[in-house]
């Protein structure tokens, strides 16, 4: 009991230093009945960072490391438990959750569940994603695990697996607990990388805009969606202790970001500091194939289900936003049209202190002076395969010798006796040829070919005349199989069917055979 006092309220010393006097104060249900002051003295601390998700460098960090309050972004961790759940076959879209007294009492924001009723996982996750509702939060936490201390234990968790080292959970819907949820904008780009890697498949839900449920037609809150060309998710948040927070994954037909805003004024002004950093780093971004493998779990640590060559790191040494380098490749292709934002458009969020998701950030934007790439766990970059044992050259000579050697017609060739020299040569990887594209890397080899039967279902026109193979990548001890396609003669031709896949909500990147 004493440790967990210890780790609570080592989690907790942050939010007290910037505003103790509001906890004390205001109670979630007193701050709901309050209307957000954005002027005067409101001043939530600030962080952003924007990730070139095909290269896993950084293009732009303002305080990355400091911690932050994730809010309503927490559910995007908690969809990731859920995601899982489904993507193992022990749950399905379609059976109901039960819903506890606990789980309807929660504040706003709700979808207003009452006890004893039921939801099915489909709509539970379009709830999260687009009301952000708290109550089905908790629905979904306690179908999983049994309470929602045990489903925050497996959140926390999962990030130090997912290499967020700096995230520590206590709730599923980021409602100001004490403790609250603690993140940082380093580790919330790690999760938006991760999602979309891990789960193509459900990525889709979060450029959900409106759904129906029952006669109710419910409109998410993340405005910028339809707003900017590429813009495909993910989640707002946002508490009266962490400001307007966003989460934004940006996929066009050439260049990919992942971006993070915590800690705006208002939802507007924070929808137009992301809005800002998508128009200045979007450029920036490398427009060759995919270099960086996808960011998978394993153990404490983050691997990575592919061998690609890391990218140098590039140091910055003026304060001065840059675009970090791109790793050799072919020049990139000129920036795709774009839908040009209005940001007049945006108004606003009226959100309540414990619950709507919204966004803001100040309209200075600092660049970390002597800001990193990600580390290795975080950028998922596997180690470069192990170098074959080397051979003396009186082996070689051996073994030379040996296979030489021609037995005479009548006898029976004898066996190559070459367990003396203990020479190990690598297992010969398969080879094809071509390019190839990949839609997905899970721990299990039938879920992968799913992914691939399904696609070849789905896309036939696209998919018809390349061959599906799965591909088992083995680090640690532990085990992924890639699901491809290959048998793409250009480069253009698996661009182009990646292209066609991601319309259809599925991931999907380029590669050399």
């Amino acid at each position: 009991m004493t440790s967990v006092w210890v780790r609570r309220r080592t989690a907790w010393t942050f939010v007290g230093i910037v505003t103790s006097v509001a906890i004390a104060l205001s109670s979630p249900a007193e701050a709901a009945r309050r209307k957000v002051s954005t002027g005067g003295g409101y001043a939530p601390p600030s962080a952003s960072i924007v990730v070139d998700a095909k290269t896993g460098k950084i293009l732009q960090g303002e305080n990355i490391d400091a911690p932050r309050i994730p809010a309503s972004i927490t559910k995007v961790m908690s969809l990731y438990l859920l995601f899982e759940q489904l993507e193992r076959g022990r749950m399905a879209l379609n059976p109901p959750l039960t819903v506890s007294e606990y789980a309807a009492s929660q504040p706003p924001t709700k979808l207003g569940l009452r006890p004893g009723s039921t939801i099915e996982v489909d709509d539970a996750i379009k709830a999260m994603v687009t009301l952000s509702a708290n109550d089905v939060s908790v629905v979904v936490a306690e179908n999983i695990a049994g309470s929602e201390e045990a489903f925050a234990r497996m959140m926390t968790r999962k990030a130090k697996e997912l290499g967020m080292n700096s995230s520590e959970f206590y709730n599923p819907h980021g409602l100001p607990n004490s403790p609250p949820n603690i993140t940082t904008a380093r580790d919330l780009s790690i999760l938006g990388r991760a999602i979309q890697d891990r789960f193509p498949k459900y990525f889709a839900y979060f450029d959900t805009r409106s759904f129906q449920f029952g006669k109710r037609t419910i409109r998410g809150h993340n405005r910028l969606l339809g707003q900017f060309n590429g813009v495909d998710g993910i989640k707002t948040g946002y508490t009266r202790l962490s400001g307007f927070n966003l989460l934004t994954s940006v996929n066009t037909d050439s260049r990919s970001l992942v971006a993070v805003v915590l800690g705006g004024r208002s939802a507007g002004s924070r929808d137009q500091k992301m809005a800002g950093l998508i128009e200045s780093y979007l450029p920036r971004a490398y427009a060759g194939s995919r270099v960086a493998p996808p960011v998978v779990e394993r153990g404490a640590q983050t691997q990575v289900a592919e061998a690609a060559p890391v990218p140098a790191p590039v140091q910055v040494a003026s304060a001065v936003p840059q675009a970090m380098a791109a790793p050799e490749a072919p020049a990139p292709v000129p920036v795709p049209e774009r839908k040009p934002l209005d940001l007049n458009t945006l108004r606003p969020v009226v959100a309540s202190a414990t619950g709507a998701s919204s966004t803001t950030t100040p309209s200075s934007i600092r660049w970390q002076k002597g800001s990193e790439p990600l580390p290795l766990n975080a950028q998922a970059y596997a180690a470069l395969p192990a170098q074959p044992p080397k051979i003396s050259d009186a082996q070689k000579a051996a073994l030379q010798a040996k296979i030489e050697t021609k037995p005479a017609a009548s006898a029976q060739p004898e066996p190559t006796k070459v367990a003396s020299l203990k020479v190990e040569l690598p297992e010969p990887k398969k080879t094809v040829s071509g390019w190839v594209i990949q839609l997905g890397a899970t721990d299990d080899e039938g879920k992968a070919k799913d992914i691939l039967d399904s696609a070849r279902g789905r896309f036939g026109n696209v998919l018809g005349k390349v061959s599906p193979y799965t591909e088992k990548v083995v680090s640690n001890g532990s085990t992924l199989y890639r699901a491809r396609f290959s048998g793409f003669k250009e480069s253009g031709d698996a661009e182009k069917a990646c292209k066609a896949l991601k319309k259809g909500g599925l991931n999907c990147f380029a590669s050399r055979g």
